[in-house]
């Protein structure tokens, strides 16, 4: 094929699957979860670093992303994780081993990235879309071995220059978030969301807006208030977050500070009054679960709806 031929192949594929979301930095879609690709220039060789993996077996979609924009054979500097939940690590293993490359992580989320401990059950009591669909997600922990290592206490690691990485707890105690403060551009994770993954329809239209971090596995909501105020504090001009489109209007800064101002953790639920007590070990205490009155009815109905849902979305992306 000719070179110019591949040229505008590689384009309209990274058009496809990616969209820009500030200089150097780019967001792709999997299913219901964002990873992000950030260039680091900086380092003067074009290398990239990618923050998050996606469910498992996404590293297909994330390789054909990567070569479309960087080219064949590209491979990034680094992975960071922002957490270590399923949608969000789920292929680092299979990435880094083809890669090559280390996985960064914060010291806290450790345990559950080297084999220690599984992470505290989610709790689908909270009520909302995804409390109903997470009956079906796994918690359990990953086992890494010496590909992951822990982020320095400064925040800083030498793959991302100009990149300060935060301590961003309470949807997990080592949760984190990336800030560039050259141009205010912030990667939350799921420090926040910016759709409302409570809302049946907005699983669907994903309209855009900032809302608490996803319920059923936030484990000490009390922290994730602190972290929210945090990161509105910092005055974003541009939001990327792991579940949502990101955001970049005129208010982007103000419309968190809102969040901030007005947030709202669920009426009841395993954790809305007693977090999940953890440390470098793990688990070390959880509050007693709550009776999950729809567990046995709503297997069927849950299977069916989060298999609509999720199969809509897929169509979806496809079309795009």
């Amino acid at each position: 094929m000719p070179k110019s031929e591949t040229l505008e192949r590689n384009n309209q594929t990274a058009k496809n699957l990616l969209s820009f979301v500030a200089k150097g930095v780019y967001h792709t879609k999997i299913i219901f979860v964002g990873a992000y690709f950030v260039d680091t220039p900086e380092n003067a060789d074009g290398s990239w670093v990618l923050v998050d993996t996606g469910l498992p077996m996404s590293d297909g979609k994330i390789q054909r992303a990567a070569e479309a924009r960087y080219g064949e054979n590209t491979k990034p500097s680094a992975i960071v994780l922002t957490h270590g939940h399923f949608d969000h690590a789920g292929a680092a293993l299979a990435l880094a081993e083809q890669w090559n490359v280390p996985i960064y992580a914060h010291h806290l989320e450790l345990p559950y990235l080297n084999g220690e401990s599984d992470y505290p059950p989610q709790d689908p009591t909270v009520g909302g879309a995804i409390a109903f669909m997470s009956r079906f997600f796994p918690h359990s922990g990953y086992d890494f071995g010496s590909r992951v290592h822990a982020i320095p206490e400064n925040g800083e690691i030498a793959e991302l220059p100009n990149w300060k990485i935060l301590h961003t707890p309470g949807h997990t105690a080592g949760h984190i978030s990336l800030w560039r403060e050259n141009d205010c551009t912030l990667l939350a994770g799921d420090a926040l969301t910016t759709m409302n993954l409570d809302s049946w329809i907005s699983q669907i239209t994903e309209k855009q807006e900032f809302c608490p971090p996803p319920a059923p596995f936030t484990t000490d909501w009390q922290a994730a208030r602190r972290s929210v105020g945090f990161l509105a504090d910092l005055e974003p001009k541009v939001v990327g977050a792991g579940h949502g489109k990101p955001i970049a209007d005129a208010d982007t800064a103000q419309q968190l500070k809102e969040l901030a101002r007005n947030f709202t953790t669920p009426r009841d639920g395993r954790y809305v009054r007693s977090p999940a007590i953890t440390d470098e070990r793990g688990i070390v205490a959880l509050p007693p679960p709550v009776t999950d009155t729809l567990k046995i009815a709503a297997g069927t109905t849950a299977a069916v709806v989060a298999g609509v849902v999720l199969t809509s979305l897929a169509r979806r992306k496809n079309d795009d």
